[in-house]
Formats: structure tokens, sequence, C-alpha cells
């Protein structure tokens, strides 16, 4: 590394345009003689040497400085609010409606958005705030504020700390306040000493020379805004782990206790009753909102439930204890928090599919008795049914939320919002299955004047009818499978969020704050006291609010011989 040594005898790392000593500058470019004379000192950083401004040789100087630059930074953050604001245009990915025609998100951004609904998915829109181009340009902000706060801080810091009185003639005479007093008294330095440090300015002397100095903490406000916002941005990308981030969605029967997703079987949730109540059609506060609408609008739902944690048993291989942690009522405004974790009330569903009925015929004789029939739990349902006439029933495929897509045939979720079966039925002292596709429940549900998918039924309760007849894919089968009944239940669909980021983002903010209030409500200002003869030179700089530092020196001169600064910028 060069070093460039002052006629003072101090040594400044290459890249310095002030000496850290005398203040006088270092660089052939500083030098300036005859008529601009004048012309102001460049005061950033007090003209220390950043490392952006001094090597680039190798690859990880060139990374250093692209990152150390501010527009960089500003492009950087433009493109995130761009990406930010494209992302609200159509709904992400988890807002795609429930009654959608297709919740694939291949099939539904260019059936409902067209060309520019295909375009937002295949460039990742739809799921943005955890696309991996997303979070790298995020981390790169992070980078490029870490890189701009190290670059300007070091040697900042290390200018301040070196801070002299004694400078040279050029650093002063150069300065946007200054001005030269042919004859002073000591007395008057003494007075203008003593009225500064009332002002709150730290006097520092040496050798006759003095600098004034006070406010410079709020040079580190914007350092205290970096590390705020790279708090805040580490908290966003922390979102993306489990441990720090977690949000899914449950369904929860009447009477059923389920593990709660996401608490590695920890904790589990027994809905004990579903609750919904409804406005009054009759109430004349709500009556024309009501008849308008055309349907019951729910005033409540909530789930009454019971938590419980998983205790490790006792005995090896035993099945763990469920002990009682508390009662719930879980309404939308009143969510349950237990062991970090906090289940809202979201939905509900008073008709969800819960056993169906299944009945076996003649293919060729729809008027012929049942030759047996079988019932499959849709929660817990087996591999194969033995019928006692001799027919066994093989469950070849399932769906719980059947769905014909551009993949092919597929459940949407493992919730039995639409459930769908391919059946190996084996006849009677037969080794050759007969295949048969019972799919399309709900249409033949609402065939029949019934929409489960409708909230604001009554709830169903067991329905016998006839319902999706059976698919013969092979136009041989002798049998035929129909639905014969369907039992409903009601579920409760709870929300269950954890958020370990809070604590981040909101440090972070309070940083952040600090930083701006530092930086806005005080300002580094110096003034400077240069004896020369029989008189003195008087100089000040401050990073911001000039007028307040004329004020300052005023204040401090007056009714002295010293004469007031001039404004040198505006000569």
């Amino acid at each position: 590394m060069n070093h460039i040594k002052c006629e003072c005898g101090h040594v400044n790392p290459e890249g310095t345009v002030l000496c850290e000593a005398c203040g006088k500058p270092v660089q052939a470019n500083q030098h300036i003689d005859g008529n601009d004379k004048r012309k102001l000192l460049n005061m950033r950083y007090e003209g220390s040497a950043r490392r952006s401004t001094t090597y680039n040789k190798t690859i990880i100087d060139k990374i250093w400085n692209f990152f150390s630059s501010v527009k960089v930074a500003v492009w950087l953050i433009v493109l995130a609010l761009i990406a930010s604001g494209i992302g609200t245009i159509f709904p992400l990915e988890q807002y795609i409606p429930a009654d959608a025609v297709s919740r694939d998100p291949a099939v539904f951004y260019p059936e409902t958005y067209g060309i520019f609904g295909q375009i937002y998915y295949q460039l990742g829109f739809h799921n943005l705030y955890s696309s991996w181009w997303y979070l790298i340009l995020i981390a790169l902000i992070g980078v490029s504020l870490v890189i701009c706060s190290i670059d300007r801080f070091v040697p900042l810091y290390r200018a301040l700390k070196r801070q002299r009185a004694k400078r040279h003639e050029s650093f002063i005479n150069r300065q946007r306040f200054y001005s030269q007093t042919e004859t002073v008294s000591t007395e008057d330095v003494n007075i203008v000493k003593e009225r500064l440090q009332k002002q709150h300015y730290r006097i520092k002397e040496e050798d006759g020379h003095i600098v004034a100095e006070k406010g410079r903490f709020s040079r580190w406000g914007p350092y205290v805004n970096h590390i705020g916002l790279i708090i805040i941005l580490v908290a966003a990308l922390l979102r993306t782990t489990p441990f720090f981030y977690l949000s899914d969605y449950m369904w929860v029967r009447e009477g059923e206790t389920v593990v709660i997703p996401g608490t590695n079987s920890e904790y589990y949730i027994e809905n004990h009753e579903f609750v919904l109540d409804t406005y009054d059609e009759n109430d004349e506060r709500f009556k024309d909102a009501l008849q308008q609408e055309g349907r019951i609008i729910p005033s409540n739902f909530q789930t009454n439930a019971t938590v419980y944690h998983a205790e490790e048993a006792e005995v090896l291989g035993a099945e763990e204890e469920l002990v009682k942690v508390d009662d719930y009522n879980i309404t939308m405004n009143n969510p349950a928090k237990v062991g970090g974790y906090t289940l809202y009330q979201q939905g509900y569903q008073l008709n969800a599919f819960s056993k169906m009925t299944f009945k076996i015929y003649e293919m060729n004789d729809p008027d012929a008795e049942a030759l047996g029939e079988f019932t499959i739990d849709l929660y817990h349902p087996q591999s194969h049914y033995e019928l006692d006439n001799g027919f066994t029933v093989e469950v070849a495929e399932f769906y719980p939320d059947f769905e014909l897509t551009s993949d092919g045939v597929k459940s949407e979720t493992n919730e039995t919002n639409n459930p769908a079966f391919v059946f190996n039925l084996y006849p009677p002292e037969s080794e050759e299955a007969e295949t048969s596709f019972i799919g399309d429940v709900i249409g033949a549900v609402e065939e029949l004047g019934i929409d489960p998918k409708v909230v604001d039924l009554e709830p169903m309760g067991h329905v016998v009818g006839t319902f999706a007849p059976t698919v013969d894919p092979t136009g041989e089968n002798q049998y035929r499978i129909i639905i014969d009944a369907i039992d409903f239940d009601r579920k409760s669909g709870i929300s269950v969020k954890r958020d370990n980021t809070i604590p981040l983002f909101i440090i972070g903010a309070l940083i952040f704050m600090i930083g701006v209030i530092q930086g806005m409500y005080w300002q580094h200002r110096r003034v400077w006291i240069h004896p020369k003869e029989n008189g003195i030179l008087l100089a000040a700089h401050t990073n911001k609010n000039w007028f307040g530092l004329k004020k300052d020196i005023e204040k401090a001169i007056d009714g002295t011989s010293i004469q007031m600064v001039d404004d040198q910028k505006e000569d």
C-alpha cells in the first residue's frame, strides 16, 4: 500500500484528500494557487481515504467498489420496489380464490388474466416474496448497505478521532465560513471561548490554536439508519425459515383431535363445537343490507376447543400423553395463543364430506336390488373392503379434492372437498378385477339442489340419494358402483401462525428512527481559531444548518473586535 507524506510529517494512507493531522490538501488536484485560493475544501468524510476510491485491481476490489456505490444501492431499492409493486397487480398463489376454476397457478393465471397472467406466472410473481430472485435482490440490498457503511464509517471515524486544534492555514481559509481579523486581544479570544462553552461546545487547544466542537454524534445518524435497515432485511430473510416464521392452515371436524401443524407434534387441538351466529333478518338495522345481499350473513363464527401439550411417555414405545393446556373460544378477533403459536378462526364449512356409502348393482339391470354395499370413512379410508356376498373392493386411487389439470388428475388439497375414487371390483370367485371411476361428486350433489360449498346452509347430516354413477373406462364391466348416501360434518378452518421475526422488525425500526432523529435534529458544528501574528483567522464548518452555526458565531463574537465570518460559497 502506497502512503502519502505531508509536509507536517504525518504519513497518510493512499487516497487521502486532506492530511489527517494538519488538514492540508495532499493530492495534486487539491493544490490551488492564485485567484482560486478560496476554493472550498471537500469536507465529506473529512477528506480521509476510502477503500473504494483507492483500490481497483483485484476482483474483490471491483466487487467492493460496485457495492459501495450509493447509486447501486438506490437502483437495487428501486428494483425491489418495482418488483413489489408488480407483485400486487394480481393475487399471490396463496390468495387464489377457493372457488376458482382451477387453483393450479399454471392454469389459474392464464385462464383468468390472459397473456399478462401467463407472463406474471412465468416470471414467478405469483410467489414473489419467497421466490429465489426476490430474496437475492433483498440480500444484495443488505450487502450494499453493509459495504457502503463500512467503506465510509471506518475512515470517517479515524479522521474524527484524530481531530486536532492546530490546522494548516490553507485548511482554515478554504472553509465555507471564514474571516480574518488583523488585531485581536487575548481577552477577546477568551470571551469567545467562554461563550462557545456556554453553547455546549467542547474546547480543545493546541499551541494557541483552538477548535470548538459539538454534535459530533450526529455524524453517525446515517450509519445507525443502516444498522436498523440491515436488521429489518435480516428479519425479512429469516421469515423464509420455519423456525422464525410459520403460516399454516388446518381443518378440524367437530369432535376431532388433531395435531397442530408446524408444532412438531408438540401441540394438539380438539374441536368440541363449532358455533355459527347470523344476523336477524327482521332487525331493522340490517334488514335492507341482508335483503340486498340475498343470503344469510354470519355475525359470528367460533370454535370452542381445547389445546393439549404432548408429554413424552414414561415407558419407551408407549403413546404420548396429552396434557390439557387450556380451553379456548376462538373467534375472528380473539385468537388462541399457546407456546408461541397463534390460532386464528379463519374459515368454516358446514357441509364437509365425511362418509360415503356405496352400493353395487348389475350394469344392465338398473331395477335390480343391490348386490352389496360398503361405507368409506373419507378421513380414514381402507385399502380393501370385503363384502358378505363375496365381493371385494380395492381402493386403487383416492383423490380427496379431485381436480383435472393440464398435468393430469390430482388432488388439489388433502381435504375432502370433492372426493373421487378409482375402484378395482373383484366379483365372487374371480381374480380379475373391473376398474371403475367415480368422480364429480360436487356436480352430482348439486343436481339434487344441495351445494356443500355454500357455507350458510344448515348442516345436512346424512343424505340418501343416487350420486355420481360409475364411469366404466373399458366399457366391458358387468357391475356398477353408485354412491347411495353421504354423511356431512362441520369443520372449522384454523390458521396457525408463528412469527419470531416481529421483535427483530421492531428493534430494526426503533434503531432506524433513532438514526433519523440523531441526524435530523443535531448537527456537527466546528469553529476554528487560528492565531496569525497579532490577529486571528476564524473558520467554521457544519454538515448542515449553516444558518444555525452562523447564529452561534454571532453570539460568541458579539461585542468583541473579531470579524464576523463570511459565507465564501456565496462569493
